[in-house]
């Protein structure tokens, strides 16, 4: 639970780093953290599926939270709250057009 936690709060400063960094994809502060947030948690859950969370899963589950799954847990949540940011930031771009 504290992992998803961890990845949805990656997630929103993900989305708003990215939003900085693409002012022309920016979503607005608000948007940027739902849309990061959602991000964070598919982004968790897909490297969770992937493989990527097993080990570090049985290892914080073997001595609690460690360093490992908690890294992995910001790492995932913040670039899939970036990339998700970016992919609805350039889907609402061709919209307007």
């Amino acid at each position: 639970m504290e992992q998803l936690i961890i990845s949805l709060i990656s997630g929103a400063v993900g989305g708003n780093g990215a939003g900085a960094l693409l002012k022309n994809l920016s979503l607005g502060t608000l948007g940027n953290s739902i849309v990061g947030i959602l991000g964070g948690g598919l982004g968790s859950t897909l490297i969770g599926m992937l493989g990527g969370g097993d080990v570090a899963a049985a290892a914080g589950a073997a001595s609690g939270m460690d360093i490992g799954s908690i890294i992995s847990s910001v790492a995932s949540g913040g670039v899939g709250g970036g990339v998700l940011m970016a992919i609805v930031g350039v889907l609402k771009g061709m919209m307007a057009k």
